[in-house]
């Protein structure tokens, strides 16, 4: 598959992921671009903003299998990964798959969840596998994650490990719809029996194996190359990060900037990519000084400073 059809599909998925979602294109293009990219998503918000309804949404779009985790404080890593379960007919443990086995997986509210159980997931982002009892299990490919996680000001919540927010591709907001697009959500469900709107498959399982594989054609100059490599460094010597973007973020900045290219339609990387996803992707890797969270200074703020002051190259 080359690009142009790539860029077809895409916005294939998108016009129709936009006449079932109330949500902005950009936020729907973080998402797609997080798959596109074989990278994690996770969304944060508020509840009832359609953090479910998106991450559902996508699944049935691209044509995969959907399986979703609703991650509660008494939640089990087996409840994640499954567990050997004894088989009375032949005598013997047969592994019985979790739900993580699906080509996307929802971890919903991921952060009420104790560490331990968000831990489950770490082997299966990173490695694609589960081991379980000494056992280790493929999981389906392709295979993303999507999160979503409450504010952590919330009542019920636990903070996800750095090692764990470090897993993911991009982290993103849905926000509130403006008037207009509230008062669309509410025609549209005058037009429908069900309280969920239904959303047709676009693409299939191997369609989107196919899609994957288009960003590993696309090009990026030496000079971007060096310009990644500059801005994840300058995040390390900010007074206000403690912990600057670790070179998996600086790996993924580039894989990111790949996707964001073939979203675009185009065979090759430009510094405009690379400041347009910057933010999302590398803003939730940073751990801020204890006087800078005391200040309220915030994340994607530091990214965005670092993008103003890293020379751009000229393409």
């Amino acid at each position: 598959m080359d690009v142009d059809a790539a860029h077809g599909d895409i916005d294939a998925v998108l016009d129709a992921l936009s006449s079932t979602v109330i949500a902005e294109r950009s936020l729907l293009e973080t998402v797609l671009m997080g798959a596109l990219a074989r990278g994690h998503v996770l969304i944060e918000d508020v509840p009832g903003t359609g953090k479910t309804l998106i991450a559902r949404s996508v699944a049935r779009a691209l044509g995969l299998s959907f399986s979703r985790v609703q991650f509660t404080p008494d939640l089990l890593p087996a409840d994640v990964t499954g567990t050997h379960v004894y088989n009375e007919g032949t005598g013997e443990f047969a592994f019985s798959r979790g739900p993580v086995f699906a080509n996307v997986v929802l971890a919903d509210e991921i952060n009420r969840a104790p560490p331990k159980t968000q831990a489950a997931l770490l082997e299966a982002m990173e490695e694609r596998q589960v081991t379980v009892d000494g056992d280790t299990h493929d999981l389906p490919e392709p295979f993303f994650v999507i999160a979503t996680q409450n504010p952590v000001e919330m009542a019920g919540t636990f903070e996800l490990p750095e090692a764990q927010v470090d897993r993911f591709l991009v982290k993103t907001a849905v926000g509130y719809p403006d008037e207009s697009g509230e008062i669309e959500l509410l025609r549209r469900r005058a037009e429908r029996d069900e309280r969920s709107p239904r959303m047709d498959e676009v693409l299939s399982t191997e369609r989107v194996r196919a899609l994957q594989g288009v960003p590993e054609s696309v090009r990026v100059d030496e000079d971007l190359l060096s310009y990644l490599v500059a801005v994840a460094r300058a995040t390390r010597e900010r007074s206000a990060c403690s912990v600057g973007v670790s070179p998996r973020g600086t790996q993924r900045l580039f894989e990111a900037a790949r996707a964001r290219a073939v979203l675009s339609g185009r065979s090759f990387v430009t510094p405009e990519d690379v400041k347009r996803i910057a933010p999302a992707v590398l803003a939730h890797r940073l751990v801020l000084t204890p006087d800078a969270a005391v200040e309220d200074v915030q994340k994607r703020s530091v990214v965005e400073r670092v993008l103003d002051e890293v020379a751009v190259p000229t393409v």
